[in-house]
Formats: C-alpha cells, sequence, structure tokens
C-alpha cells in the first residue's frame, strides 16, 4: 500500500467506513436497500466473460458486498478516481468536472435501465480489445508465469499439506463444480474432469489473512491447446465490513453472500460462481478465464479523466438499476437530484465526502509510508 496513494486506498475498506462515518462527514443520500460492491474502486472494474463468451464490463469482485446504501459504492468509486486525478498531477479543476460527470453518468442509468452499454472511452475500449483478444496462454503466462499445466512452487505458489490437497481434491468432484468447469459453451457438459494439480495461492492485500488455492482442471483431456484446461480460483469468503441495511435478510454464510451479491451486480460473473466450504471454511470457486481483466488505470489525461468517471458510475448505476423495479429506480433518481443542484456554488454531497475523504486519506497514507520506512530500516 506504501506504492501509491490510490493503493493505500484500495487496502483501506474498513478505515473507509470509518471515516465514511465520521462526524464531520456530510449526510448522503439514502437509497433503497440493494446489493452493492462495497469496495467500488477502479480495479474493482472490468471486462468480464460470461459462460457464452460475451464479454462486458462490469464489477468484478464482491468480498465486501452487502445489501446496503448505493450512493456508498459511489463515493468509494468517486475517491478512487479522485486519488487517481491527484497522482495523475491533474488540476483541481478536472476533479470537480469529474466528479460532476460521475454523477451524470450514475443518474443516466435512471429511471430506466437495459442491457445496452453505454459509450465506452478510448482508453477502456483497449482493454476491452486486449481482453477479446487473449487466449488461454495469455492467462497462463500472466497467473503461472508459463503454460506447463502445473504451478512453479516459489513466491506465489505454495506447496498443499495432504489435508488440504485431499479436501481440494473432493471439492473438485463435487457434482456442482464439475458443472462449473463444463458449463462454457465450447465444453461438452458431459466431459470428464479431472485434476491435474493444486497450490496455496499468495495474492495481494484484499487475501491477505485469508485461504486462497489456485487449482488446474483438465477437461476431457485435452490439455494440447489448452481449450480445455481450467483455472480455478478458490477463496476463503469472510465477513463483509461495508454496513449493511437494517431489517433485510442476507445469506449467513458469507460464500453465499459473495456469490448472491454477484448474480445481481455482475450476472456474467456471478453464474460462473458457486458457493462451497472447504477445511470447515465458507470459500466461493470460480473459473478464471483470459477475458477477466482489471481496469488498472494509474494515470489519466483530463479529457479521459471525465469520460472514464461518467462510464464507469454509469456501469456501476447500471449494476443498481437492474435490480430496481421502475417505481423504486424513479425514486432513487429523485432523491438523487433533490441532493444534487445543477450549479457548482452548492457542492454536491458527493463532491463534500470526496474532499474530506481525500484530506483523511493523504495524512493516513503518509503515516502509513512513514511506518514502512521505519520497518525496512530496522
Amino acid at each position: 500500500m506504501a506504492r501509491s496513494a490510490h493503493a493505500f486506498v484500495r487496502g483501506n475498506t474498513a478505515r473507509f467506513y470509518e471515516w465514511l462515518h465520521d462526524e464531520d462527514q456530510p449526510s448522503i443520500p439514502h437509497g433503497p436497500a440493494i446489493w452493492i460492491c462495497g469496495d467500488c474502486h477502479i480495479a474493482n472494474l472490468g471486462p468480464v466473460a460470461n459462460d457464452q463468451g460475451a464479454v462486458h464490463i462490469q464489477i468484478r469482485d464482491f468480498d465486501q458486498s452487502v445489501i446496503g446504501n448505493p450512493a456508498h459504492d459511489l463515493i468509494r468509486l468517486a475517491l478512487s478516481l479522485a486519488t487517481v486525478a491527484r497522482g495523475s498531477d491533474l488540476p483541481g479543476v478536472t476533479t470537480v468536472r469529474m466528479i460532476e460527470a460521475m454523477l451524470a453518468g450514475y443518474e443516466s442509468a435512471f429511471p430506466e435501465s437495459d442491457d445496452d452499454e453505454p459509450d465506452i472511452p478510448p482508453s477502456i475500449r483497449l482493454v476491452m480489445k486486449r481482453a477479446l483478444r487473449r487466449n488461454w496462454k495469455s492467462l497462463a503466462q500472466e497467473r503461472i508465469n508459463g503454460v506447463e499445466p502445473s504451478f512453479p512452487v516459489g513466491k506465489n505458489f505454495w506447496t498443499l499439506t495432504k489435508r488440504e490437497r485431499s479436501a481440494i481434491a473432493q471439492l473438485m468432484a463435487q457434482t456442482e463444480i464439475v458443472e462449473l468447469a463444463t458449463q462454457l459453451h465450447h465444453r461438452d457438459n458431459e466431459a470428464h474432469v479431472s485434476l491435474l494439480d493444486a497450490a496455496y495461492w499468495r495474492k495481494g492485500c484484499s487475501s491477505l489473512g485469508k485461504g486462497r488455492y489456485a487449482v488446474l482442471l483438465d477437461v476431457d483431456g485435452g490439455t494440447s491447446d489448452g481449450e480445455d484446461l481450467c483455472l480455478i480460483d478458490i477463496k476463503e469468503a469472510v465477513k463483509s465490513v461495508a454496513p449493511h441495511a437494517t431489517k433485510v435478510r442476507m445469506p449467513r454464510d458469507n460464500a453465499k453472500r459473495v456469490v448472491e451479491a454477484a448474480t445481481h451486480l455482475s450476472p456474467s460473473l456471478g453464474h460462473r460462481m458457486r458457493a462451497a466450504t472447504l477445511l470447515d471454511s465458507q470459500v466461493f470457486v470460480r473459473e478464471l478465464l483470459p477475458q477477466d481483466l482489471t481496469l488498472d488505470i494509474d494515470r489519466m489525461g483530463r479529457k479521459q479523466a471525465m469520460r472514464v468517471a461518467m462510464f464507469l458510475a454509469s456501469v456501476v448505476g447500471r449494476a443498481h438499476a437492474r435490480q430496481m423495479d421502475a417505481s423504486t429506480r424513479k425514486a432513487w433518481r429523485a432523491e438523487l437530484a433533490r441532493n444534487h443542484t445543477r450549479t457548482l456554488d452548492a457542492p454536491s454531497w458527493l463532491w463534500r465526502s470526496v474532499t474530506l475523504l481525500l484530506a483523511q486519506h493523504e495524512s493516513e497514507y503518509l503515516d502509513h509510508c512513514r511506518r514502512y520506512v521505519a520497518a525496512e530500516q530496522r
């Protein structure tokens, strides 16, 4: 997290919600109780493939998902974008216009919502084109540093214990997991699925302290071109730190919560996920596809910033809108409009939230860097 202010923002979801509920924070609109991402920063959106091969820009991370206030997703995304803007040395004027573009993009998803994606900015279109060109070899080179059907033991992949390997073998033999591997449109639903290799997967900050495993499966023995190789991600699901709405029913099983949220927010990915139990831990399982990419935007130009902000906010808005009926969408848009004057003389609730959060995060980030340097010198 010391790498950049944006990396610090991404890695501090719990602190975000603590800061968000400080007494000094402005009041924010209370939207309908729907599934929200809970950790809606730039890197948690990107191209996602469905089981038929179609690719869409959608939310792609649901660890912190809850039934909650949709305004929280918008503030989290705005903070992420504003932090990137500062890291790109863009003037404050650009950040002002970017936040206004976000509100316009989000509101454009209401009161009506359909399946047609809004116009994709050139910078994100490039990521889409790259996603569509990718194949198994691309995925293997990126994730396991080679195309051999095995995990290289080292920094990122660790050897399993006998107990872990046995438990993973049993999990991969379960009917619903086998169906997960065969559901892609180019695979035979009746194909035999075999386990090739498995390893403990050391990933980024979102996985610290959680169980994470990588599994390679072979569908029907066709390993020569990689089309029938499956890279399976098994991740422990833990309690979300995002506040949830009162008097709502969510699955108590955290893995089922994650999968249900994904199904509502990003159907392309949700239908490719399963909830399970591994070694008494709640886990969710999904196949990683070559087309699944992160929008890792570290720098932006002025025009790009506003277009990206509007587009990503519209993606989030559509994920929210598809969960609401027409009357609820209309009411939520009216509430947003009531809290958003059309003149910059009266700052919006989103602008006030972001400016306060930026100042707090900047202070915390610098202190984090000081502690990081001190630890290196010991």
